[in-house]
C-alpha cells in the first residue's frame, strides 16, 4: 500500500533521509522548505516526488512526516500542528540533536490523529544545505528514538521499517537522557574546539605565522569547529543550561590542570595523561556509541603527482573497500602521512599486508 511522506525541511538531514526513503517504490515522497531554491534544487534532482513551501498544505496529505528543521523551527512545525484539522492518522517524528524543547512541544498535542515520535540520526557533516546531501550519510550512525505515549510499539517499528534504507542503528532512549549524553559527546565538544580556534586566532596577533604551523593534532581536533555556525547557535540555545554545567564542569578541570603544570611532579603530570590515555583507548565506539568508528591504516607517502592515486589504486585492485581518505600531514618535498579508514578489522589487516607487500610503510594503532 502506497503512502505518503513528507520530509519538512531539506537540508543535509532531511535531504538525505529523502535520498534513502526513495527506495521504497510504495512511498510518494513529498518535500516542504521555506527557501525556494532548495526546492528547485530538490525537484530537479528529483529528491522529492513534489515540493511545497506552505507546511499545512503539505502536512494533510502526509501518513508520515519527518520534521527535518532547526530545532527552534521544529517547535513552531509542531505548534502548527495543533491547529490544524488531521483527516487521517499520522506518525510524526523530528531529527532534533536536543531533545527536551521539541518533546515538551509534542507532549502538549491533542489531535488523536498525531502519533510522535522524538527522533536524532547521529550523523552530520561540515557542509551544509540539500546540495551536502548523501545517501550514505547515515550509514552505520546510531538513530535515537524517543516515543511519546502517543505511539505504539507499531507505530514505532512502521517508522523503523521506513528508515530501513539508511543503514542506521536504532536506539530507544529517554529524552532527557539523550540531551545528557549528546551534550558531553557531541554538544561540548564543539564548543571546546570553537574555544581553541579562538585561542589560536588571539596568539596569532602575536605570532603571525601559528597558522602556517597549524598541522595535525590541531586540525583534528578542531575540525567540528568547522560546522554550520547557525544549527550550533540554535542547538547551544536550546540546550543552554547543560552546556552551562558541562562549562563549568570543565573550568573546574583546567584549574586541576593548570595547577598540576603550575606545581605538580613529573609523575602526577604522567598520572594524569595515563589515566586520560586509558580511558580514552576503553572507548569501543566500533561496538557501541554516538559516533561510528573506522578501522583505520596510515601510510607514509611521498610528495609527488599521483601519490594518492596509487594507493587507491592498489587497494582497489583487490576489491577493498575505503570508507575515509585523509591527509593528516604532508609537507613539500618530504613524505606525509595518509590516514585510510575502513570498516572492518579484515579489510584493515589485508591493505596492510597488500601495501607493506608494495614497499609502502603502514602503521595499525592499538
Amino acid at each position: 500500500m502506497e503512502q505518503t511522506v513528507l520530509v519538512a525541511g531539506l537540508g543535509l538531514i532531511g535531504g538525505s533521509l529523502a535520498l534513502n526513503i526513495r527506495e521504497n517504490k510504495q512511498v510518494r515522497l513529498i518535500g516542504y522548505d521555506s527557501s525556494y531554491s532548495t526546492l528547485e534544487y530538490a525537484k530537479m534532482n528529483r529528491i522529492v516526488d513534489e515540493a511545497y513551501s506552505d507546511f499545512a498544505e503539505a502536512v494533510i496529505q502526509a501518513d508520515v512526516c519527518i520534521l527535518a528543521a532547526p530545532v527552534s523551527v521544529t517547535v513552531e512545525l509542531i505548534h502548527q500542528l495543533n491547529s490544524l484539522t488531521l483527516n487521517k492518522k499520522i506518525i510524526v517524528t523530528d531529527v532534533g540533536s536536543v531533545k527536551g524543547p521539541i518533546m515538551e512541544a509534542a507532549n502538549e498535542l491533542d489531535s488523536p490523529s498525531i502519533a510522535y515520535i522524538g527522533g536524532h540520526p547521529m550523523a552530520g557533516s561540515h557542509k551544509k544545505g540539500i546540495q551536502a546531501a548523501k545517501k550514505h550519510l547515515l550509514e552505520n550512525a546510531i538513530y535515537v528514538l524517543s516515543p511519546t505515549d502517543s505511539a505504539s510499539t507499531e507505530d514505532v517499528q512502521r517508522l523503523q521499517a521506513l528508515l530501513i534504507p539508511t543503514n542506521c542503528k536504532f536506539v530507544l532512549l529517554d529524552p532527557e537522557e539523550h540531551d545528557e549524553m549528546t551534550s558531553v559527546i557531541s554538544h561540548f565538544p564543539h564548543l571546546i574546539a570553537s574555544s581553541l580556534v579562538h585561542q589560536a586566532r588571539s596568539w596569532q596577533k602575536t605570532h603571525p605565522y601559528i597558522h602556517k604551523l597549524a598541522a595535525g593534532g590541531f586540525r583534528d581536533i578542531t575540525r567540528i569547529a568547522s560546522s554550520n555556525p547557525l544549527m550550533w547557535r540554535d542547538i547551544f540555545f536550546q540546550n543552554r543550561s547543560k552546556m552551562s554545567r558541562l562549562l563549568e564542569d570543565w573550568i573546574q578541570e583546567m584549574k586541576h590542570l593548570k595547577e598540576l603544570i603550575d606545581t605538580g611532579e613529573k609523575t602526577q603530570i604522567q598520572q594524569y595523561l595515563e589515566q586520560a590515555r586509558e580511558y580514552r583507548d576503553g572507548l569501543d565506539t566500533r561496538k557501541q556509541g554516538a559516533i561510528p568508528s573506522y578501522y583505520d591504516l596510515y601510510v607514509d607517502i611521498f610528495d609527488q603527482p599521483g601519490a594518492i592515486l596509487k594507493v587507491i589504486e592498489i587497494l582497489a585492485n583487490h576489491d577493498i573497500s575505503i570508507k575515509n581518505i585523509e591527509i593528516l600531514e604532508i609537507r613539500e618535498g618530504i613524505t606525509g602521512v595518509l590516514r585510510l579508514s575502513f570498516q572492518n578489522k579484515n579489510d584493515q589487516e589485508l591493505s596492510q599486508a597488500i601495501l607493506k607487500k608494495n614497499h609502502y610503510d603502514t602503521v595499525i594503532e592499538e
